[in-house]
């Protein structure tokens, strides 16, 4: 395979979908087929065959072996490694820049920044992007600590695990008692977690609402209006949020700015960017590989994302 093949690594036993969506979007701007290869190849600790390699092959060429195979490139697209596997997958991006490819998923560090939602709100707290108060807990904090986090932020907050997805571990607390069931419920998953101030962030009729604004290389490319029709419910799309597709300029006043500052903040090229215009707009999280949804995902993030691959 000749230096001109783009390679498009993601997680084979990911379920997110974005990998075909992702593979369009090269044949649209290349005329080609990308080569797939599965990045658990090419992972550290145990949950993949670990048998990949890449060497750098000059020039900015990489040399990845896996599979039996065997790629020349100069070019690898990075998308849809699972939260909980990206710090197995640290070494793969290190290789990677040291080689000199051109490629957008390289930085391992503010992977992890994003990645782990403590470490987010210490970017944050350090550049001045407005988000609601945190505290981060340990998985088995003392329920004196516990309730006197709970105190401190005004007895109504979100908890989640410092490492999640798609709103999955995430409660709405507002009692005593259920924020001892969070905390046996962390317990049980042997994970630190963090509590955060209730935004208020409620349409006139009572529903949540925030907005996802997806921003590549300094620029909003994608804005999306979620709303939460359980106000105890996670925001997100997959746990029954109704989603809205919005033109840039759609988006209340300064949003799209406060999304470049937190992409900026983290360090990352790309980022899905979950925020609400209320308690004066703030940022909940800073997302690594922001899913494409049903509507335009294809030509405002993968043809946009891949191209930025192909640029000299």
């Amino acid at each position: 395979m000749g230096r001109r093949d783009l390679v498009l690594l993601t997680d084979h036993s990911s379920t997110e979908g974005t990998r075909d969506a992702m593979a369009a979007a090269v044949r649209r701007l290349t005329g080609r087929e990308p080569v797939h290869l599965d990045a658990r190849h090419f992972m550290t600790d145990g949950t993949g065959t670990g048998t990949g390699r890449i060497e750098a092959d000059g020039d900015g060429l990489a040399r990845l072996e896996a599979e039996g195979r065997v790629v020349t490139t100069d070019t690898v697209v990075v998308y849809e490694i699972p939260p909980h596997r990206r710090p197995a997958f640290a070494h793969c991006q290190r290789r990677l820049r040291a080689s000199g490819v051109r490629s957008l998923g390289t930085d391992a560090e503010a992977w992890r920044a994003a990645t782990e939602k403590d470490r987010t709100v210490a970017c944050f707290d350090r550049d001045g992007v407005p988000h609601m108060p945190t505290i981060t807990l340990p998985s088995r904090p003392s329920p004196e600590a516990a309730a006197a986090a709970f105190e401190r932020l005004g007895g109504d907050v979100w908890a989640r695990p410092c490492v999640g997805m798609g709103g999955d571990d995430v409660f709405h607390v507002t009692t005593h008692a259920q924020l001892a069931a969070a905390a046996r419920h962390y317990a049980g998953l042997d994970t630190a977690w963090l509590i955060a101030r209730d935004a208020r962030n409620f349409t006139p009729d009572g529903q949540r609402h925030q907005y996802r604004v997806v921003v590549l290389g300094g620029r909003v490319v994608r804005a999306v209006e979620h709303v939460q029709a359980d106000p105890d419910a996670p925001c997100n799309e997959c746990q029954g949020a109704v989603s809205t597709l919005l033109e840039v300029d759609e988006l209340p006043p300064g949003l799209a700015e406060l999304a470049v500052s937190a992409t900026k903040s983290i360090g990352l090229p790309l980022a899905g960017v979950d925020l609400a215009a209320e308690s004066g707009g703030v940022v909940f999280e800073v997302n690594v590989h922001p899913a494409f949804g049903h509507d335009r995902g294809v030509e405002q993030i993968a043809v946009p994302y891949v191209a930025a691959h192909l640029r000299p």
